[in-house]
């Protein structure tokens, strides 16, 4: 006998099915994949960062003056911050569902319009990018909102201030595409500096009465550790555009090469002192975490693109502008952070007769690179000397940790 009025319910149960296997709800605070691993799906959405920061990076190799680092760095910490809150949302939310690929995909999307317009962001196409930043974050923020919605309100104090910050970003950016562009890039300016601000406040709250403890997954680690990769990958980039601007002489071929060692040196030195390893628990460690991947990977991404121009004047003797400074200051910066996330890990106490003379031998090479640079030897010199003052701090720390395990043989 058929079934009177609507649907059958042979039909109900193959919805709820699908619902149930196919468009799920995202996962609430605390509803932890134990051994989750960084899946397909996000490598593919990181692969559109690669473009985005590529586009950065370019832009800075065709600025290179202060004011062409200074729009850099902001634009990074844009793109930095949208990176962050998409990885975190899905490794915190994310589930191997068609919802869960459907929102991915819908933000790779976004970002690639965002791409377009990276290049020239802080000048005509400032507008079209404010307003394509804007619309990922209000995408981010309706998905934060859906979590909200049905989380433990017990949570709430801690997650309103955050989906009022993401929204409210999004519609900051948003309007600043009406005014000018030194006061656009102004206004995201101050937005990075309240993200950092932001970062500080889960220093002040993280772990303290009433607030959940937050910790980066094993998943999250590793894909901090990816993004790292991504923004080596600039250097390389970097290289390859040098070389073939300046008509591949055989100056600009050495320069680069040497240049690839600076990007080699980052590697070892990032990977075998902080990279793959969990953050204590203690109170400000996840803020340091934070804040020193992005000094890090923003100071990466620079030397890519300053890389370009530094090969391009390999035969003109001295770089002009602040170009050998720029290397410089990046290389200075990239080290300091690396002390700031060894800072945050929970080997730091443990391991403190490895962490501590060798923090100290990172904050001499910083001085070192920024001497380099004041003195500007010629190019191909200078790349060489800095990547000698990395590879030096790479051996003194490999020294070191071989000395302290086995101090007792």
């Amino acid at each position: 006998m058929p079934h009177p009025r609507g649907s059958s319910p042979l039909s109900r149960a193959y919805a709820a099915a699908f619902r149930r296997h196919f468009w799920q709800p995202p996962r609430a605070h605390g509803d932890v994949i134990e051994g989750r691993e960084v899946s397909f799906l996000e490598l593919f959405y990181d692969l559109v960062y690669v473009v985005v920061i590529a586009q950065a990076a370019h832009h800075l190799a065709g600025h290179m003056t202060w004011a062409g680092v200074g729009q850099f760095a902001v634009v990074f910490g844009l793109i930095w911050f949208a990176w962050i809150n998409g990885a975190v949302y899905h490794d915190l939310h994310g589930r191997a569902d068609a919802r869960t690929r459907f929102y991915v995909f819908a933000q790779m999307g976004v970002l690639v319009l965002l791409a377009v317009f990276t290049g020239q962001a802080t000048s005509g196409d400032g507008p079209a990018f404010a307003i394509v930043y804007s619309a990922y974050l209000f995408l981010l923020g309706w998905l934060w909102y859906s979590v909200r919605r049905r989380d433990d309100p017990a949570l709430r104090p801690v997650t309103t201030p955050y989906l009022v910050g993401v929204l409210g970003s999004a519609a900051i950016v948003g309007v600043s595409a009406l005014v000018p562009n030194e006061a656009r890039l102004a206004v995201w300016a101050i937005l990075v500096v309240f993200w950092l601000a932001g970062m500080s406040f889960l220093q002040r709250r993280n772990g303290t009465s009433g607030a959940p403890r937050l910790n980066p997954s094993e998943s999250m680690i590793e894909r901090f550790d990816l993004f790292t990769i991504i923004v080596l990958g600039e250097v390389v980039v970097g290289v390859v555009n040098g070389i073939a601007d300046a008509n591949r002489t055989p100056i600009a071929v050495v320069t680069g090469m040497l240049g690839l060692g600076i990007g080699f040196a980052y590697w070892w030195t990032y990977f075998d002192l902080v990279g793959g390893r969990r953050v204590a628990a203690d109170r400000g460690a996840l803020a340091r975490w934070l804040v020193g991947h992005l000094l890090v990977t923003m100071t990466i991404a620079a030397t890519g693109g300053v890389m370009v121009s530094m090969i391009e004047q390999a035969s003109g003797g001295h770089a002009p502008g602040p170009g050998a400074m720029s290397l410089s200051l990046s290389v200075a910066v990239g080290v300091l952070a690396l002390i700031l996330i060894a800072t945050s890990l929970a080997d730091w106490r443990d391991l403190a007769p490895v962490y501590r003379p060798v923090s100290v031998a990172l904050g001499a090479a910083a001085v070192v690179a920024l001497l380099i640079g004041w003195l500007a030897p010629q190019p191909w010199l200078h790349i060489l000397l800095l990547t000698l003052v990395l590879g030096a701090v790479w051996l003194y720390s490999i020294l070191t940790w071989f000395s302290f395990t086995h101090r007792e043989d």
